[in-house]
């Protein structure tokens, strides 16, 4: 994924653990999904998947780092900070050919 310089700069103000989430985030391709605590094992920190749920829910650059691509361990879809709540999530995952 290609950041432009102005979401570079965006992603220059949040925190070496909130760029490495969002960074994680962007490898999760169109139509898969993730998890919460896959991301954190990802990033090196495998008890951390309440933080990177807190990081996600504050994404700056929503729907560009696809955080709508991220569920929960179980198999639910989870939150969705976005407008619209997981009834918007669900639907962007749809869209994108995610079965779920």
């Amino acid at each position: 994924m290609r950041l432009s310089a102005k979401q570079k700069a965006v992603l220059s103000n949040l925190t070496k653990f909130e760029q490495s989430v969002l960074m994680e985030c962007c490898k999760i391709p169109k139509g898969k999904t993730s998890t919460y605590s896959k991301i954190a094992a990802a990033i090196g920190k495998p008890k951390s998947a309440r933080a990177v749920g807190n990081v996600l829910a504050k994404n700056p650059l929503a729907p560009i780092i696809p955080c709508h691509r991220v569920i929960r361990s179980d198999g639910k879809i989870g939150n969705y900070s976005g407008k619209g709540g997981a009834k918007t999530k669900r639907l962007l995952l749809r869209k994108e050919g995610t079965p779920i």
